[in-house]
């Protein structure tokens, strides 16, 4: 998704009054002029589409986190909400590999890196994280990592 579609997509959210999607987006804005901001940049100019992904990524990472802790302390309806951000911000981005998918690359990479045990999972993980950049979401990766050498 690039800067314009990202702005295009607020004026359509907005006249289809859709209010969650809408709140979603804004958010998703306004971090896109903090990023500016942040790399010196000025705030009407526009992100690369990569720095788009990687906010939306970042803030999908952030509803998952919240979700965690509002169902840890009981808090069913703010997790639902958190939910609801997640869903549309997930349909920006593009569908995450599954383990099934994801075994097989790590355990050729791992061949390829003559890695036979635990003690250089650190170098596979970062190896992978690079190799399936957006394609795959880091704790699934993790987890098929450790499930290797077990």
């Amino acid at each position: 998704m690039t800067h314009q579609e990202l702005k295009g997509s607020v004026k359509i959210a907005m006249k289809n009054r859709e209010l969650d999607k809408l709140s979603v987006l804004r958010g998703l804005m306004a971090a896109a002029t903090n990023e500016l901001v942040a790399k010196g940049r000025k705030p009407d100019e526009e992100l690369s589409e990569e720095d788009v992904m990687t906010l939306i990524r970042r803030g999908a990472r952030q509803r998952k986190d919240s979700i965690e802790q509002f169902e840890k302390g009981g808090r069913a309806d703010l997790a639902e909400h958190e939910k609801t951000e997640l869903t549309i911000l997930e349909a920006f981005l593009p569908t995450q590999m599954s383990e099934e998918e994801i075994r097989p690359i790590a355990q050729t990479k791992a061949k390829e890196m003559g890695i036979i045990d635990n003690t250089k999972t650190n170098q596979l993980m970062g190896v992978l994280m690079k190799d399936l950049k957006g394609k795959a979401d880091g704790t699934v990766v993790k987890r098929v990592v450790e499930s290797l050498f077990q």
